[in-house]
């Protein structure tokens, strides 16, 4: 038996990365960090970008996003309409340099680089609010997670969600990952370096194309009606092929939803016809 978390019913980004975001502004407000400051940097590709622009706009604060290269158009678009500043890179994904380079644009220019990658208010929202909100969900129903299965990003969420249930249960955790050479909005190699993902115990990391991921994803939508986003669909292939090692309940965590990610959809389609 399997259940999924749906995140893209938080409303900024329709994302997991609303919880991560919230918990930023509010940590650095409470810290006077961004008090006398009204710009922040991020580098993003997705949705902690969507999610930072629109919660700085409820702030009155502006919002420079810096975007690697394969940022889909769709998330561009949507950074416009939010008014976000959009600067377009040359790195093909953030790693530790393009997180460097945020870093000393935001000192260069007195701005706040909140910087999801590396501050503990990312790994804290998942920690001690999204950990217990699924453990809330399967005691409401009799459950216990058996296996959760996550991608890995930033690490926040599976990093955060691994530690409270290898506190609390004896629950396997499973890392989900591009394939080498391959690319999957939401989720990144391990050579990332992703910070979190180090500090805690994760049972097993298992790679996934993104043809399969994108596969996962209509896979759901055409059984359970439910439009879920490429790495949401890559958590379900990465299930499928391990499911025979564990038994029982599996938590599935889907990090938002399939609308961002039109343009994969059409390409899969039309090569696949």
């Amino acid at each position: 038996m399997y259940f999924a978390k749906l995140e893209f019913f938080n409303p900024f980004s329709r994302s997991i990365k609303d919880r991560a975001v919230f918990n930023l502004l509010m940590k650095a407000l409470d810290r006077k960090d961004i008090n006398g400051t009204r710009i922040l940097f991020e580098a993003t590709s997705g949705n902690v970008g969507i999610s930072m622009a629109a919660m700085a706009n409820i702030l009155g604060i502006e919002f420079r996003a810096y975007l690697p290269k394969p940022t889909p158009k769709s998330t561009q678009i949507l950074l416009n309409v939010l008014g976000a500043e959009l600067i377009n890179t040359e790195f093909e994904t953030i790693d530790p340099a393009m997180i460097e380079f945020v870093k000393k644009e935001a000192e260069e220019a007195g701005a706040v680089n909140l910087n999801q990658f590396e501050n503990d208010d990312n790994f804290e929202a998942h920690y001690k609010y999204t950990a217990r909100e699924i453990e809330e969900q399967l005691k409401s129903i009799g459950k216990q997670a058996d296996v959760i299965v996550a991608g890995v990003g930033t690490s926040g969420h599976i990093a955060g969600i691994a530690k409270y249930f290898k506190e609390h249960y004896n629950t396997k955790v499973i890392g989900v990952v591009p394939a080498k050479g391959e690319k999957i909005p939401g989720i990144k190699r391990l050579e990332t370096r992703p910070k979190w993902f180090f500090q805690v115990d994760i049972d097993q990391v298992v790679e996934v194309t993104q043809k399969e991921a994108i596969e996962g994803s209509i896979k759901i939508a055409r059984r359970d009606g439910l439009l879920i986003g490429l790495s949401s669909g890559a958590v379900v292939k990465a299930l499928e092929k391990f499911r025979n090692e564990y038994s029982g309940t599996a938590v599935l965590i889907f990090p938002d939803d399939g609308f961002k990610y039109v343009e994969a959809f059409e390409r899969y389609l039309r090569e696949d016809q």
